[in-house]
C-alpha cells in the first residue's frame, strides 16, 4: 500500500508543471538591464518580454543587491520599465551535428547563409561553458599534423592537439594564413570562428580564402563587429562547442578562431557593463581567468581517437607584443607565430618572423633529423639578422665571418624557400628535403 502510494506520488510530481517565477524590469542603463528577479544564478537564460509573444533573451552576469543585472544577447531595443522577465532553460546551450559541415552560422548555430535549414536533426544539448579535460585524461602531443606550409611544417611543426597563437597586427595575412590551414589535409573537420569581424570580410574568407575544397569540410560560426558583446563571446564558445562534439565523435578537429583579442574584448564589455574594475588596459580580471578556460577546452579530449588542434589569432595593437592578450595567450598555449610588417610590405607570404616564433611540442613530435636541419636554417636566420644592417649600407667585409658569409649567401635561397602562395600545398617530407638542399 504504501509502495503505492509512493508510486502515484512519482507520477504525480512528474506530471506537475514546475513553478517559474518571474520578475520585472526596473532599469536600463546602457547594455544592461536591471530586473528584480530572486533565486537566479550567474549564467542563467532569461526572456524579456517587448510586446505580445514577442521576447528578448538575456544572460544574467551580475548581481547589485537584491537587483539581477541582465545582458540582452540581441540588443537593448524595445525592453521597456515593468517588463516581465523569466528564466527560461536551455539559453545557453547548443545543438551541434554533421548537419553543420559546409554552413556558415551564427552564435545559436542557426544558418545564416541562405542556404535553408540544417539537413540533419540536431545532436544532444551542450552547455556553451564546459569544464576543460582534466590534466590527467590528456594524450600527450606526439604526432605532428601536416599543413601543407613549409615555414610551418618544417620549422614550426604542428602537433595533433597543440594549441598555438597567430600573433600580428592588422592588415599582415592573419585570414590568408588561416585560409591556407583549413585547406590543410590531414583534419576530418574544420570549424572556423570568425568573431568581431567586419560584415564584408565573412563572405570573403568563405569564399576566397576557405574556398570550396575548404568549405565542404568545415562550419563556419560567425558574429560580426556590430553583434551585441555577449553573443559575440557566444559564438567564441559556440565555435568551441563544435569542434568538442566533433572530437567527440572520434575526429581530427582543426579549430580556427579569429580572434581571440576580439573575444577578450566582448568578455571587457560584458565586464565593464556589470560593475567589475578594470585593470590593465581596461580589461577586467575575468578576462584573464576566461581565456585559459576557453583555449583549455581544446586539445585532446577523453575520446582515444579525436583530437582538437587549435589556432587563435592574437591582434597586437600598434604591432605591440606586449599587449596584455597576447602576454596572456603565450602563457597559455602551446606555441606562437608571429607575422612580420616587415616582411609582409616586402611581398614574402607568409609573413611568419621565424626567429619570434616558436612551437613548443617541435622537439617531441619530430625526428632527429629534421630538428638538426630547422636548427641549422634557424642558425643561418639568426646570423644574417645580426649583420643586415651592415650589409645594407654597405659596410660589411666579406670573409671576415666563414659563417656569417654562409648565412649572406643563403638568405635569398632561404627567403625563396619560405615564401609561398596560398593556392600552394608541399608535402611535409618534400618541404623538408627541399630545405636541405637548400642548406647544402
Amino acid at each position: 500500500m504504501i509502495l503505492h502510494d509512493v508510486q502515484r506520488v512519482r507520477h504525480a510530481l512528474r506530471a506537475t508543471e514546475p513553478f517559474v517565477l518571474t520578475g520585472r524590469v526596473t532599469r536600463a542603463s546602457g547594455i544592461i538591464v536591471h530586473a528584480t528577479l530572486p533565486g537566479v544564478s550567474l549564467g542563467t537564460a532569461c526572456q524579456i518580454a517587448v510586446g505580445k509573444d514577442k521576447h528578448v533573451t538575456g544572460e544574467v552576469v551580475g548581481f547589485d543587491g537584491k537587483t539581477v543585472l541582465i545582458m540582452p544577447v540581441g540588443g537593448v531595443a524595445g525592453i521597456r520599465e515593468g517588463a516581465a522577465v523569466r528564466p527560461v532553460s536551455g539559453g545557453a546551450e547548443v545543438c551541434p551535428s554533421f548537419g553543420l559541415l559546409g554552413r556558415v552560422v551564427d552564435a545559436n548555430l542557426f544558418p545564416i547563409d541562405g542556404l535553408g535549414p540544417i539537413s540533419e536533426e540536431p545532436g544532444h544539448a551542450m552547455a556553451l561553458r564546459r569544464d576543460a579535460p582534466s590534466a590527467m585524461q590528456r594524450r600527450r602531443i606526439e604526432h605532428p599534423m601536416e599543413t601543407g606550409i613549409r615555414v610551418i611544417d618544417t620549422l614550426l611543426t604542428l602537433g595533433e592537439g597543440q594549441r598555438v597563437a597567430i600573433m600580428a597586427g592588422a592588415g599582415v595575412g592573419k585570414s590568408v594564413l588561416l585560409g591556407m590551414l583549413a585547406r590543410a589535409p590531414e583534419p576530418d573537420v574544420v570549424v572556423v570562428g570568425l568573431i568581431g569581424e567586419r560584415g564584408r570580410e565573412v563572405r570573403e574568407f568563405v569564399e576566397r580564402d576557405l574556398g570550396e575544397e575548404g568549405r565542404a569540410k568545415a562550419c563556419v560560426v560567425t558574429a560580426t563587429s556590430d553583434a551585441p558583446p555577449l553573443t559575440r563571446v557566444r559564438a567564441s564558445l559556440a565555435a568551441t562547442c563544435v569542434a568538442e562534439y566533433f572530437r567527440a565523435q572520434g575526429l581530427k578537429v582543426l579549430l580556427l578562431m579569429d580572434s581571440l583579442t576580439r573575444f577578450a574584448m566582448a568578455h571587457r564589455e560584458v565586464g565593464l557593463a556589470a560593475g567589475e574594475p578594470p585593470t590593465s588596459k581596461g580589461y577586467p580580471a575575468s578576462v584573464f581567468s576566461a581565456l585559459p578556460r576557453l583555449v583549455e577546452r581544446a586539445g585532446y579530449g577523453d575520446d582515444p581517437t579525436g583530437s582538437i588542434t587549435a589556432v587563435y589569432t592574437v591582434l597586437a595593437e600598434g604591432d605591440d607584443l606586449a599587449d596584455p592578450v597576447a602576454d596572456a595567450a603565450r602563457a597559455t598555449l602551446d606555441g606562437h607565430w608571429v607575422l612580420s610588417r616587415r616582411l609582409a610590405g616586402a611581398g614574402h607570404f607568409p609573413a611568419i618572423d621565424v626567429l619570434q616564433s616558436v612551437s613548443r611540442v617541435m622537439t617531441d613530435i619530430t625526428g632527429p633529423d629534421q630538428l638538426e636541419v630547422a636548427r641549422e636554417a634557424r642558425a643561418m636566420l639568426a646570423a644574417y639578422d645580426e649583420v643586415k644592417d651592415l650589409v645594407e649600407v654597405g659596410a660589411y667585409v666579406s670573409g671576415s665571418k666563414p659563417r656569417t658569409d654562409r648565412a649572406i649567401g643563403l638568405r635569398d635561397p632561404l627567403n625563396s624557400f619560405l615564401r609561398q602562395s596560398p593556392g600552394e600545398h608541399t608535402t611535409r617530407d618534400e618541404a623538408i628535403d627541399r630545405l636541405r638542399e637548400v642548406l647544402r
